[in-house]
């Protein structure tokens, strides 16, 4: 997945021409351009396709209590993953919360997890009930707006379960995102069985990944030539996989791939996402254009005001990003429905990045 020699060869050669074009005018209009300006057309989806479509199969209807099937339904779409999947592991594990087994309904098992998709109670937050807020890293999750994650109630349950398997590759990776959430292979089998009978279809539909195709048109919609080259080199990216502390040009982490789409524009950012936060000028969501980055609160001795996570924007309500090592290759995904999320800043108005691009424009003359 890369763009043409040519094609890049043109964003380059013309970037001097138009950066010295917005510098002389004034340096804000390289960073002030309304967002998401471009062709004038829809921006294409590159996330994939849309996996909620799937059909409830005779099957489903008959097997799964209908407050449930509702509530694979629903999550599975507002967190982006199967609902067939969702409802395959709710099968498995309890029979849908009719399982009169050991920490289905109070308690925990022999090994500790508990509630209708039996989650570890040491993934759930460390106790069962817990107030769900936007520090907290774990998997508890309100699923009924009562401000309480408990793993006893199936909406909070199905809707941690979603997240779960999301952080750890579905809906590409399903598979994957199966073994992380038990580590064994048999489990991961029996599971999809399940879901393909649930599924009217008969199978686990799985998003194609975007192509080139899907590459071009965003790179032509950044709001100047200088985003287009750092769009042109993060998109590039995609299928490579995710390497902590990589900055290519095989493999990358989150902040990883933003440096170095930085660096091939000729600016230097800061290497980190710790460090990436405070750097940027804070832009508020739903100002956010191409190229500018969205922080989340995620990974370990994070926090809102702590970040350890980014990507960056390409278009509307998408970024590119490297997730984790489990979560799948490079790719572009959707922020806007991720509960997690801190801000998102703008590295190109900070003032050494402005003296980078009025030193590039010098040496164009």
């Amino acid at each position: 997945m890369n763009l043409s020699r040519t094609r890049v060869a043109l964003l380059l050669g013309a970037a001097g021409a138009l950066l010295l074009a917005l510098v002389i005018v004034s340096p804000v209009l390289l960073t002030g351009i309304p967002s998401f300006v471009g062709n004038g057309g829809e921006q294409p989806d590159c996330s994939g396709g849309d996996t909620q479509n799937e059909e409830a199969s005779d099957t489903a209807a008959s097997d799964i209590p209908d407050d449930y099937l509702e509530l694979y339904k629903e999550h599975g779409e507002k967190i982006g993953v199967q609902w067939n999947i969702l409802a395959a592991v709710g099968k498995r594990e309890t029979d849908h919360g009719r399982s009169d087994l050991p920490g289905v309904k109070s308690g925990t098992n022999h090994a500790g997890a508990a509630g209708p998709m039996q989650f570890l109670i040491s993934t759930w937050g460390g106790k069962a009930r817990i107030e769900v807020s936007s520090r907290f890293n774990g998997y508890a999750s309100d699923g009924d707006g009562d401000g309480i994650g408990d793993v006893y109630n199936p909406a909070d349950a199905i809707l941690g379960a979603a997240r779960m398997l999301k952080r750890n590759g579905a809906p590409e990776n399903v598979r994957r995102a199966l073994f992380v959430y038990n580590r064994a292979w048999w489990y991961v089998d029996q599971v999809e069985t399940i879901a393909k009978r649930y599924a009217k279809s008969g199978e686990v539909q799985v998003p194609p990944q975007a192509d080139d195709s899907c590459d071009d048109p965003l790179v032509e919609a950044a709001p100047s030539d200088v985003v287009a080259k750092i769009l042109a080199y993060a998109l590039a990216q995609r299928g490579k996989p995710y390497l902590w502390g990589g900055t290519g040009p095989d493999a990358f982490d989150c902040s990883g791939i933003i440096y170095a789409a930085y660096r091939a524009a000729g600016l230097s950012i800061p290497r980190t996402t710790f460090v990436q936060w405070p750097f940027g000028v804070k832009i508020e969501q739903g100002n956010e254009q191409p190229g500018d980055l969205v922080f989340f609160n995620s990974g370990p001795g994070t926090s809102a005001d702590n970040p350890g996570h980014v990507g960056m924007v390409v278009s509307k309500g998408k970024m590119v990003e490297a997730r984790c090592r489990l979560c799948g290759p490079i790719k572009v995904t959707g922020y806007e429905t991720r509960g997690n999320i801190v801000g998102f800043t703008r590295p190109l108005q900070h003032p050494d990045v402005q003296a980078q691009l009025k030193k590039l424009q010098s040496a164009t003359l």
